[in-house]
């Protein structure tokens, strides 16, 4: 049976890229072989790509801008608050609220690959219903599921 593990990133520094996960986003490392990592977030770091895939290295391409790595907080406020301490990580853009009011930034790593950090959505949820938002208009202006908002 074919099961899916985790994605990997390709990095150039092994450890400026290992410190910046856990310094920033608080991953531990799980395995270290020395060339590829696994943190604690479900994700591996790889050092030497190109060799391990047989490319060639001017192929690795850095700040592709076609996929992202994810992560949700619960305290969105501390995250950005954190955030300001890393005076050399480029944003992607600042911070922002989308349409259906879920809090995010985008930022790169140091092989830049982007990074998306958000509010969790029962979080953005809550939010609207303590402004006094019914379930009817929280569902409608967060796109959810009448019963998730229930």
């Amino acid at each position: 049976m074919l099961q899916y593990k985790m994605p990997v990133l390709a990095v150039r520094d092994m450890e400026v890229s290992k410190q910046f996960y856990h310094d920033l986003f608080d991953q531990e490392v799980v395995l270290d072989l020395g060339r590829n990592v696994t943190l604690s977030g479900g994700f591996s770091l790889q050092a030497d790509f190109d060799e391990l895939v047989d490319i060639p290295k001017c192929t690795i391409l850095h700040q592709s801008n076609n996929m992202e790595l994810y992560f949700e907080t619960d305290d969105f406020d501390a995250f950005v608050e954190k955030l300001h301490d890393f005076l050399d990580i480029e944003l992607v853009h600042p911070l922002k609220m989308h349409e259906w009011q879920q809090r995010v930034v985008r930022l790169y790593d140091p092989d830049w690959h982007i990074i998306e950090v958000g509010e969790p959505m029962d979080n953005v949820v809550q939010r609207l219903l303590g402004e006094g938002y019914d379930v009817e208009e929280t569902a409608r202006i967060t796109q959810m599921p009448k019963a998730f908002v229930e």
